[in-house]
């Protein structure tokens, strides 16, 4: 008679392996593939048809490259993660000063996610603070990051980032908020929009609180002591605009 538990164990690491290869069937689709949907996407929507919110509906609109503004770009690489351009997928310095800062004050938790880990929580795994999810987390980004460009990682990022209830990605956000495609966003918009990335469901775009009114002007400042888009150009991250589509400046 066969052991119940070998025959459970071997189904278990059938499925570890089918679903790691889906995994990086997937990773390697997307490094040159729009990406339809993430799991954040799909989170939000289960979540809200399980509290019976019919009304919720996940929109996002895949742009490329070079329908994004480069000042979106450098906005969100100066509010979330200025060391973008040079690590690879983790900044331990901040992980260590994130460390101690949670541990001095408990109640409040210091984040020291990179771009890349970021786009691949948001894009493959789940919200929530779990030794295994950021196991996974770490393992995937370390892959995300050996097989994706850095541009393609901020424009997947760019394109799966939740910006308020339903939006997703910079083009609908630049869409719903200030009714112009994500190509002509301005760096005030730019930085506004990035202001808010910490938490979009506490922090508004079209009610900013005083708080993110200050971390816009901050954000623009940083934008300023980066170097302006030549940032973008002396790390290989700025890409040319689409034709017929003009970037504001202010």
């Amino acid at each position: 008679m066969r052991n119940p538990f070998s025959i459970l164990w071997r189904w278990l690491k059938r499925i570890v392996v089918s679903i790691t290869v889906l995994w990086f069937i997937a990773v390697i689709a997307f490094s040159f593939l729009p990406v339809p949907f993430s799991m954040m996407m799909i989170e939000r929507q289960i979540v809200s048809l399980i509290s019976i919110n019919l009304s919720y509906v996940s929109r996002s609109s895949w742009v490329d490259q070079n329908h994004i503004s480069p000042y979106m770009t450098l906005a969100v690489i100066a509010a979330e993660d200025q060391k973008f351009p040079k690590h690879w997928g983790f900044d331990f310095e901040a992980i260590e000063n994130a460390m101690a800062y949670n541990k001095k004050y408990e109640k409040r938790i210091r984040g020291a996610s990179t771009i890349s880990q970021q786009t691949t929580k948001n894009l493959f795994l789940w919200e929530g603070r779990s030794w295994i999810r950021k196991g996974l987390e770490t393992g995937m980004t370390a892959v995300l990051e050996l097989l994706w460009s850095k541009k393609r990682i901020l424009t997947v990022y760019l394109n799966i980032a939740e910006f308020g209830n339903g939006i997703f990605g910079v083009e609908e956000a630049a869409q719903h908020y200030f009714g112009k495609p994500a190509c002509r966003l301005t760096a005030t918009e730019s930085a506004l929009l990035a202001a808010v990335l910490p938490n979009p469901h506490r922090y508004k775009v079209n009610a900013p609180s005083r708080y993110v009114l200050q971390r816009q002007q901050w954000i623009l400042r940083q934008m300023q002591l980066m170097g302006g888009v030549n940032y973008l150009k002396q790390n290989n991250l700025r890409w040319e605009s689409s034709t017929g589509c003009e970037i504001g400046r202010y």
